[in-house]
């Protein structure tokens, strides 16, 4: 019994150790601190002023209609978007008929930028999506991620910058 306790606890801290190994690298080069501004308006014609202004932990999720992984995301980010404030930026996925018709076909009711021709991506050094950055009461980035993330993922980090943000 000792010994299958001993694996699995061997199994998990490689697993972690290479999640977060894997992590470190894929998000080289992402843009830290304060975030580029991003001054778009929204599908909707509303703006979402980066960096945050409101004080509390936010979300910037960048997307392409043509990535799966984002694809299976879309209920996560769904979610979280009902308790934070969140904007997704609709990366590389055609022009505003196109995404229109994506996010009604899908029911991704979030808010969503257009980034036409990859300008708001390259400023936040984005190599792959789906990238996550979440900010902090102060709109500064706190967590930034490429691939896939839970909801619980999510939630997690939105938590830690609120706790990091009382305690600066």
């Amino acid at each position: 019994m000792a010994g299958k306790l001993k694996q699995m606890l061997l199994f998990g801290s490689t697993a972690i150790a290479l999640y977060v190994g894997a992590q470190l690298v894929v998000t080289r080069g992402l843009v830290s601190g304060t975030p580029p501004p991003i001054r778009e308006a929204t599908l909707d014609g509303a703006t979402f002023d980066v960096p945050n202004r409101e004080r509390r932990p936010a979300v910037i999720y960048f997307w392409a209609s043509w990535c799966q992984i984002c694809k299976a995301m879309q209920g996560s980010i769904r979610s979280v978007a009902q308790d934070a404030p969140l904007v997704s930026v609709a990366l590389l996925s055609g022009d505003e008929n196109e995404v229109r018709d994506y996010v009604k076909r899908e029911g991704f009711d979030v808010p969503v930028i257009l980034d036409r021709d990859g300008a708001i991506g390259r400023d936040y050094g984005i190599r792959g999506v789906p990238a996550v950055f979440i900010l902090g009461p102060d709109g500064n980035i706190r967590f930034s991620t490429i691939g896939y993330t839970s909801e619980l993922g999510l939630r997690v980090r939105l938590w830690l910058a609120d706790l990091v943000g009382v305690l600066d």
